[in-house]
């Protein structure tokens, strides 16, 4: 119950804090199976499956921001590749009453999260439409991919020799 006095809950405005998901869209999506039908027989060993994530968001309102997902994976490897896909799945979100220094870790850590069930269901769609089982790709920990690349920015950048 609010009491009138601050609670550390509210963001600037007093208001209670709230993400809420505008619209979610694809923005580009490519799934290959270069090597069908072959491809689609048994295999004598399991693929070699890779998949790569990174979010990128922008501000395009004072409380709203595109966030976007992208999703890149194969199964299998030169000859014996079975597929490739490639995902871009974006969400608008409104942000009202989170404080300022709490804005840029929940666009990246929570609007991700929220995207996140919808672009490895089309990817899995996908995976089984070309032919193959479809491919459920684990839940991912945005948190600690954040701190990752907050890590990886704080390195200074390698000097060339002799400079």
């Amino acid at each position: 119950m609010a009491d009138g006095q601050g609670n550390g809950n509210a963001g600037p405005a007093g208001e209670a804090p709230s993400i809420n998901v505008m619209v979610q869209f694809v923005r580009d999506f490519s799934f290959e199976n270069p090597n069908a039908p072959r491809s689609l027989g048994p295999q004598e060993k399991p693929p070699n499956i890779s998949i790569q994530v990174n979010v990128n968001a922008r501000q395009v309102a004072e409380s709203d921001f595109e966030v976007s997902l992208l999703l890149e994976g194969s199964a299998g490897e030169g000859q014996g590749l079975l597929f490739k896909f490639e995902l871009d799945y974006g969400g608008l979100f409104r942000l009202r009453g989170i404080p300022a220094q709490d804005t840029h870790p929940v666009v990246m850590i929570e609007c991700p999260r929220l995207l996140f069930p919808f672009a490895r269901q089309i990817i899995a769609e996908a995976v089984r439409g070309g032919g193959f089982p479809p491919l459920y790709i684990d839940p991912i920990d945005f948190a600690a991919l954040y701190r990752k690349r907050l890590a990886e920015m704080e390195q200074p950048a390698p000097q060339p020799p002799g400079g």
